[in-house]
């Protein structure tokens, strides 16, 4: 798979050299090499996560049984910054608009979310770099292309993105069941970041209370919530409809 690093040596020139990497697989019982305590600090340094793992797992996901106890999956696509995004605003000329991810894990509703946020003119995606998938091959393929020319920005941690989000005149609204206004009420022709939850979980209650409106989108069936890349476009296309009166 092009998306993964094996080796010890492999991931830590990866790591120095600034390549985006999702998560790092350790091996349990890896002999602390240098080059694996070299890695752990570069890891640290970077923010990307490293999970230890039975070698059984290791021997099954690498494409070569020299993996030494060490796996990367590098992003198949660069992540930016907070600053790169609101530059992609500033440039269109338009309002901020984002899509903030508070523990997405399904890459085909990542694929998704992307390839909708690109048709709607939304400027970037803001995901978490840690319990939350990452721009992978199989997220490259569900987007349809749309990868290509989404931004997307990985931060440690949501509830501060937001914040530094709100000092630049950005309101975050979040989509939620128990939200007081309907989504296509809320004006999206703002300065926006609409956060979006996890599959199952919603959005977390720091994300939560974090945000400026909860908004919700009302259904009539029997089923209590829609998924997370519906819900997303939903309010992505109301945004886009707003902005192009």
């Amino acid at each position: 798979m092009p998306d993964i690093v094996a080796g010890r040596q492999p991931v830590v020139e990866a790591l120095k050299s600034g390549r985006s990497i999702n998560r790092i697989l350790l091996a349990r019982n890896a002999v602390r090499h240098e080059a694996i305590a070299e890695l752990l600090r570069l890891a640290r340094g970077r923010g990307v996560p490293v999970e230890y793992v039975d070698r059984a797992v290791l021997d099954k996901t690498a494409a070569t049984s020299v993996h030494q106890g060490v796996l990367a999956y590098a992003a198949a696509k660069e992540y930016v910054s907070l600053d790169d995004l609101l530059a992609v605003s500033h440039k269109k000329e338009e309002a901020p608009l984002y899509c903030i991810l508070d523990g997405l894990e399904d890459p085909h509703n990542l694929g998704a979310i992307i390839r909708s946020a690109e048709a709607s003119g939304v400027h970037g995606l803001i995901i978490r770099a840690r319990r939350e998938v990452g721009l992978t091959a199989v997220v490259a393929k569900a987007s349809a292309g749309a990868i290509e020319y989404v931004p997307v920005a990985r931060v440690p941690n949501i509830s501060r993105a937001i914040e530094q989000l709100k000092k630049e005149g950005i309101w975050a609204v979040g989509i939620d069941a128990a939200g007081t206004v309907a989504y296509y009420k809320v004006d999206f022709r703002l300065p926006t970041a609409v956060v979006i939850g996890s599959e199952g979980k919603g959005i977390s209650d720091l994300v939560r209370r974090k945000c400026d409106l909860l908004a919700a989108i009302p259904m009539r069936g029997k089923i209590s919530s829609l998924n997370a890349s519906v819900a997303a476009a939903l309010v992505m296309y109301e945004a886009f409809r707003q902005r192009s009166r």
